[in-house]
């Protein structure tokens, strides 16, 4: 996605090992995930564009008990259960661990599984 945005403000770009890890996630961290590269002579432009996306992205979330913009969105284990999933399936070979995707207030710890709506 930061990819298009970039695209659209008229920097050229690719990524780097998305086919690699579409095919093998299990590479992931050993290559470093997909990469995002652009020319080094809009390499500055790049950087602010992608600061001022993350900026007006954290502006637009406020957690609903505090009011903090400080929510990020995490990967948590879930519960039990998937964590004897993944050791069989570690056992078996597979080697997947099931996760949860939430939204957290780093501030006073809410926590929701929807995004946050701006009230």
């Amino acid at each position: 996605m930061m990819l298009q945005r970039l695209e659209e403000e008229g920097i050229k770009g690719y990524l780097q090992d998305e086919y690699t890890v579409t095919i093998d996630p299990i590479l992931t961290n050993a290559i470093g995930g997909i990469k995002l590269m652009v020319y080094k002579d809009q390499l500055e432009r790049a950087i602010q564009l992608i600061e001022s996306f993350e900026q007006a992205y954290k502006e637009a979330v406020v957690c609903p008990q505090c009011r903090s913009t400080n929510v990020l969105y995490i990967t948590q284990p879930n519960n039990v259960t998937n964590w004897f999933t993944a050791l069989a399936t570690w056992i078996f070979g597979s080697y997947a661990i099931s996760v949860k995707k939430i939204y957290k207030c780093s501030d006073c710890g809410y926590e929701s599984t929807t995004l946050p709506e701006n009230a």
